[in-house]
């Protein structure tokens, strides 16, 4: 069947057409995506603005549009922590909604954990063994381990790349706001390394994200065009080598790095600091990067539910 995935992130709205079967590997048709950056178009309460939620269902309605040319037979439609944290998420749904009959589900931080750590166990297969995973986004920050395709444990926190940069002023940023940053995450993160560690010592520890290949290009990673096969990973002490580098950098500076896009060199010093800081509090020396993350799990659940 084909498929269309509509996928509403903190930073990215995007749709992704694929053609898939249930127990076939999915394969990319088409791709159209947009950066709205959902969660910087508030009110001063945290609520998405008229114009953000306009501008989002006029991108729902391209979508729609593309989803009936490429012949989709089915389309599902998620939003991450951009609507799930607003104070009007559920009048965002009902305007969408009524205006493009498309109904957004929002996903709960752990369901998001859980998604991702399937697409991972699905691409890596069963030789990967225990898998501990690390999703970063724009609003939040994902933890999974397990054996299984359930994992053992999914965890979010609130540490995204956008969410955390929006706090920083100065560009550069001033090393006493990235210093507080640091302790912050470090904090954040230490709450959940025990029960990360209670449930086995992981065989591979898998990084997914834009922001975590954006790192491993500039440290080195194989470009895109490459295709998606080509084993990458992200090194530890590279990557703390980096963090002080990205830190004496403007946001047009890092924009001229391999890999990173203008719309994202902002947010890549305290991406770099969240990742970094997972890694050294996990005692992780390397991520294997899976191009596989939430979009893909969700078509692989919807394709075993068909199944069911």
């Amino acid at each position: 069947m084909r498929l269309g995935v509509i996928d509403v992130g903190s930073n990215t709205v995007h749709l992704l057409v694929v053609d898939a079967h249930r127990g076939a590997h999915p394969l990319p048709a088409t791709s159209h995506k947009r950066e709205l950056r959902l969660s910087e178009h508030t009110d001063p309460d945290g609520s998405i603005s008229a114009d953000g939620v306009q501008q989002l269902t006029t991108f729902v309605q391209e979508c729609l549009t593309i989803a009936d040319d490429q012949g989709c037979e089915d389309l599902l439609a998620f939003a991450t922590s951009a609507i799930r944290e607003a104070p009007n998420g559920d009048q965002v749904l009902s305007q969408v909604h009524a205006a493009t009959d498309v109904k957004l589900e929002v996903l709960e931080g752990h369901d998001e954990s859980r998604l991702t750590f399937l697409a991972v166990r699905r691409w890596f297969g069963w030789s990967a063994g225990r898998l501990l995973v690390v999703d970063i986004g724009g609003g939040s920050l994902e933890f999974s381990a397990g054996i299984d395709e359930e994992p053992d444990v999914a965890l979010s926190l609130p540490l995204g790349a956008g969410r955390l940069t929006r706090d920083l002023e100065g560009d550069p940023p001033v090393a006493a706001d990235l210093k507080v940053l640091r302790k912050q995450v470090r904090s954040d993160i230490a709450r959940v390394v025990r029960d990360l560690h209670k449930v086995g010592t992981p065989d591979r520890v898998v990084g997914t994200s834009k922001t975590i290949r954006s790192l491993a290009r500039v440290l080195g990673a194989a470009p895109r065009g490459d295709g998606p096969r080509v084993d990458r990973v992200l090194e530890r002490d590279a990557l703390g080598e980096l963090v002080p580098r990205l830190a004496e950098m403007t946001a047009d500076e890092r924009a001229a790095l391999p890999g990173v896009s203008a719309s994202r060199a902002r947010q890549l010093l305290a991406g770099a600091i969240v990742v970094h800081g997972a890694m050294d509090l996990l005692g992780v020396e390397r991520l294997d990067l899976c191009p596989w993350a939430l979009r893909e799990g969700v078509i692989l659940r919807r394709l075993d539910w068909l199944d069911t």
